[in-house]
């Protein structure tokens, strides 16, 4: 793009100044929201070499996950979004059909979501980088689901696939373009997951009082649900798992319920539920029950301890 102008006129192509959330738009010094709620809010950093490649991540991909990372973290609120804003740092290179497929795929998104784009920052860089902000309101129950509230003897549940986006993220890296004809399930959850917003109200709704979404995988991410002084007894058989999860792990010889535990990216829902409201969360759509909060610290898995650590965003 020639000008900050010519971006400028772009956006507005594929974003509407105009939302219900929005008292006032872009265009000003700040975005105005309407009042009279609790908001939730959370960044996340998306940048070239660190969390996707263009050597395999279309235009299109790059500005859908940018989108879809953020949204998950309003689902594992059992919240619903409202508004975001969007931070481009934009390397030279990148011309007008880069641009018009990245737009055109998060505001996809965004239109699927309800959610408006109040404002944000353009600037140079070495490396394409997309910051985004999100905002979403309370769904279901009216309050916001939080980590922590678990307690000994809750059933731990997931809602999508656990190692999916770990074996696509290989492929992709192992073979680039050619990855998605490998293993294509895969390839495609890491490359567009998708975010479960409604899923998330249907737990709140259900009663749901700990819950988060596993990003870096669930061995690390279980622990931030559980805390300091719980642990959890999980029973996860490899025959449960995605067939790509299994052909992948077969392929690069790895036990495939390992490459399930330690995933990454995989942005599936993972909660607790105490035995009153289980029933209920049981019968929300993609409902897997995986295991048991014990009074014990640590990780079983199958009946044996698991101390291989996830993904850690700070690793080389």
């Amino acid at each position: 793009m020639k000008s900050e102008e010519q971006f400028l006129e772009l956006i507005d192509t594929y974003f509407p100044r105009d939302h219900e959330f929005l008292k006032l738009g872009r265009g000003d010094d700040c975005a105005v929201l309407r009042g009279g709620k609790d908001y939730c809010v959370s960044s996340d950093i998306f940048l070239e070499d660190v969390h996707f490649r263009r050597t395999y991540f279309t235009a299109e991909d790059i500005g859908y996950k940018a989108l879809a990372v953020n949204l998950s973290d309003i689902a594992a609120m059992g919240a619903k979004p409202v508004a975001f804003t969007m931070d481009l740092m934009a390397p030279a290179d990148l011309d007008e059909e880069f641009w018009n497929g990245f737009f055109k795929s998060m505001s996809m998104l965004a239109r699927q979501s309800d959610i408006a784009l109040a404002g944000g920052d353009l600037s140079r860089a070495d490396k394409l980088c997309v910051s985004i902000t999100i905002y979403g309101v309370a769904g279901g129950s009216g309050e916001f689901i939080t980590r922590g509230n678990c307690a000994p003897g809750d059933t731990l549940f997931t809602i999508g696939d656990l190692g999916l986006a770990r074996a696509g993220f290989h492929t992709l890296e192992a073979f680039g373009e050619k990855g998605r004809e490998v293993f294509p399930a895969a390839v495609r959850a890491h490359l567009r997951p998708k975010p479960k917003i409604l899923i998330g109200t249907l737990l709140n709704a259900a009663g749901v009082k700990s819950l988060m979404d596993v990003s870096d995988g669930l061995a690390r991410d279980l622990p931030r649900l559980l805390g300091p002084e719980l642990g959890a007894d999980l029973t996860i058989p490899a025959s449960d798992l995605n067939g790509n999860v299994l052909a992948f792990s077969l392929g690069v010889g790895t036990d495939p319920v390992e490459t399930a535990i330690l995933g990454g990216e995989d942005y599936a829902l993972l909660g607790a539920a105490s035995p009153e409201i289980l029933d209920k969360v049981s019968s929300v759509p993609g409902f897997t029950a995986v295991g048991t909060v014990t009074e014990t610290p640590g990780l079983i898995v199958n009946g044996s301890p698991f101390e291989t650590e996830g993904f850690d965003h700070f690793d080389s």
